[in-house]
């Protein structure tokens, strides 16, 4: 029994001490796990400034010249003469093109003819009718004398109305006469093409040109466009999140590739009531003075508008923003205690590297690198440049900036 009482004892006691050996190793693997899970998390930060932002809405879209026509013949002809070429400059009242005219001349002779004997018949019934109106009023006379019969008096009178109705139909016929010559007359004039002289203060030039002289050329044939390049129209189609921003009179700034770092202003002047049930974008025209005549229709151009500009306005670097759970916000960083403290945040104006918060009021420095690391109050390890300078240091950009070209955009406008 002693002996087994000893084996026991032993054996609680070789327990008790593996039950420390272990209890020591699992809690300091626990510790390291610990320590481990929550390391400084090396981080970049930015300040939070206090400047001028701006909502400029960034759109592709192409050029078209305020007005355009076709030159087309009302008649078939051949054609003689054309004056215009592409490039050339048209001018009010100019001739632009000629048709064979020959046959239409010979028909205006053939008019003019056939309203002369007209007119000469007519002079014809008007005697006629006088000698008849003084034979009715000799008769007349006669007849109160009885001298002349009723019979006669009847014969005087109907010759009279039948000179008068003679004359009626002569009087007819001078219009007939007249309505068809100034009917060749009209046709005549289409054989010469005028530029049209109401054509306003544009810079009209010829954009194309499709037949060449002596080709024959039916009614409606297309002999060359016309348009005006003084004043072109930029046309960009707006998405539904940008359409309420747009309104007329704003104003833009039109850059292409043709004339890279150079822009031209636009002035909004025509918007759709309506937006396209399949594109689901609206039509949208601004239109652009081109007195030095470098843009040309069909160029491909960029448009910047401004929608909104927010004075005063707490920005911070736009890499700062997160989503954590759904929601938007940022990790400011505490540079004294060395953690980083996630806020929820409300988002104003997003121009490109820059973002506006509306609330809640920040300040200080804001997480801009590493944060996808961070859980909320995680300790942070600072750059010794940034730590330096971050506190009440504002290296961003100064208030006022000036509406630009070339500057990211929140404007989600498609490219076309």
């Amino acid at each position: 029994m002693k002996k087994l009482f000893i084996a026991i004892l032993i054996l609680a006691g070789l327990g008790f001490l593996g039950w420390q050996i272990f209890e020591k190793a699992t809690g300091t693997k626990t510790q390291k796990r610990r320590r481990r899970s929550n390391p400084p998390v090396a981080v970049e930060i930015a300040p939070v400034q206090k400047t001028t932002i701006i909502e400029i809405g960034r759109f592709a879209g192409s050029l078209n010249p305020k007005s355009e026509f076709v030159v087309a013949p009302k008649i078939a002809g051949r054609l003689e003469k054309i004056s215009i070429n592409i490039g050339d400059t048209v001018n009010p009242g100019m001739l632009l093109v000629k048709l064979y005219d020959q046959e239409y001349l010979q028909q205006q002779g053939q008019a003019q003819a056939e309203l002369e004997v007209a007119v000469a018949n007519l002079a014809e019934r008007r005697t006629t009718l006088e000698n008849a109106k003084r034979e009715l009023d000799r008769t007349e006379t006669l007849h109160q004398k009885k001298i002349a019969s009723e019979s006669e008096l009847d014969t005087a009178r109907s010759t009279f109305k039948a000179q008068q109705a003679k004359l009626n139909v002569a009087l007819a016929q001078v219009k007939q006469k007249k309505a068809a010559l100034a009917t060749v007359n009209v046709r005549l004039s289409y054989t010469k093409i005028h530029m049209p002289k109401n054509g306003g203060q544009g810079y009209w030039v010829v954009g194309e040109r499709f037949v060449d002289v002596g080709a024959m050329l039916m009614a409606n044939t297309r002999i060359a466009s016309v348009l005006d390049i003084g004043t072109l129209t930029g046309v960009i189609f707006v998405i539904e999140r940008d359409y309420p921003k747009i309104h007329t009179k704003l104003e833009a700034l039109i850059a292409t590739d043709a004339f890279p770092g150079q822009t031209f202003p636009g002035r909004v002047v025509r918007i759709a009531p309506m937006m396209n049930e399949t594109s689901r974008e609206a039509r949208v025209e601004i239109e652009i003075p081109n007195k030095t005549h470098l843009l040309k229709p069909g160029m491909f151009v960029r448009v910047e508008i401004e929608f909104d500009q927010h004075k005063d306005a707490t920005v911070v670097p736009t890499a700062a923003i997160i989503k954590r759970n759904g929601t938007k916000g940022l990790f400011l960083a505490d540079i004294e205690n060395k953690r980083a403290a996630f806020v929820p945040v409300i988002i104003g104006i997003v121009n490109g590297p820059k973002t506006e918060i509306i609330k809640p009021p920040i300040s200080g420095s804001v997480v801009t690198l590493g944060h996808h690391l961070l859980a909320d109050g995680a300790p942070i390890v600072l750059p010794k440049q940034r730590a330096d300078a971050a506190p009440g240091k504002n290296r961003g950009p100064k208030s006022g900036a000036k509406f630009k070209p070339g500057r990211p955009s929140s404007g989600g406008g498609k490219k076309r």
